[in-house]
């Protein structure tokens, strides 16, 4: 990388990190795709989940797996892949179809279907007995409106269940969750889950570009944002260090912004 040529860039955590997280959505890349996006863009990914039910469908899905885990990323299955199999009453063909894999992370969500909040802090604190799990609050469907202080009960509970993180729900449009259905910011939400939670243990779903910037320039470059889609990866790198338009202005001072240059005529 060449961010040592600029002074006063934004600090970015080394990997692994416990902030500034990138959780990056693969929604069926091949091998060949994977390794190119190591190859330019490994040190800006902490999580790649392979979105929704794609894992069942992904020809050579253990070697792409193998790619990302040797590059030292954590590699997770879409929670709605978990929610198709508890309504099958299939945990357990589940549960071996991860170890299958040699994946050491779970994503537990209820986006699709109706779980009791209590059997899913439940089975959230069974599988991180063995498991890193990160919980995903919110619901897929539009028009589904979670009261500000459910969310917070729900998130402050899932942590204490043994959530490594909480995911917070938007679905890789970015129009359900802690987004309108034009995908602004639930902007009376978000603040509010900020004001009880930690937002180094949330992880907030954010796969576009407005809504990154909102959430670079309301929480900071080391916010943790997931459902990155694989071509943004790099783009949203430079949203987090202001080098792209949105955020040029974000980590100066009204001073720094004025310009001082001198041209060197030697």
């Amino acid at each position: 990388m060449l961010t040592n040529i600029l002074k006063n860039l934004p600090d970015r955590p080394q990997k692994p990190r416990n902030n500034g997280i990138t959780m990056v959505i693969d929604k069926g890349l091949g091998s060949c795709a994977a390794k190119d996006i190591i190859n330019t863009a490994v040190q800006h990914i902490d999580f790649i989940k392979i979105g929704f039910g794609t894992s069942l469908v992904t020809n050579q899905l253990k070697e792409k797996i193998k790619i990302y885990q040797a590059a030292g990323i954590e590699v997770y299955l879409g929670g709605t892949l978990l929610e198709a199999c508890l309504i099958r009453n299939q945990l357990n063909d589940y549960l071996k179809l991860i170890d299958e894999l040699n994946l050491h992370c779970i994503e537990v969500s209820d986006g699709s279907i109706v779980i009791p909040h209590e059997d899913k802090c439940e089975l959230i604190h069974y599988l991180a007995k063995k498991y890193k799990v990160l919980s995903e609050v919110g619901s897929k469907e539009e028009g589904i409106i979670i009261h500000p202080n459910r969310w917070i009960k729900m998130m402050k509970a899932e942590l204490q269940a043994g959530s490594y993180k909480v995911i917070a729900e938007a679905r890789e449009s970015g129009t359900v969750g802690i987004f309108h259905k034009n995908g602004a910011a639930h902007v009376l939400l978000i603040d509010k889950i900020k004001a009880h939670i930690d937002i180094q243990n949330i992880i907030w779903e954010t796969p576009q570009k407005n809504q990154q910037v909102y959430f670079i320039k309301h929480f900071g470059t080391n916010v943790n944002l997931g459902n990155i889609p694989t071509s943004d990866v790099i783009a949203l790198e430079c949203l987090r260090l202001g080098l792209r338009g949105d955020t040029f202005f974000t980590f100066f001072s009204n001073k720094e912004k004025n310009i001082h240059f001198k041209i060197s005529k030697n």
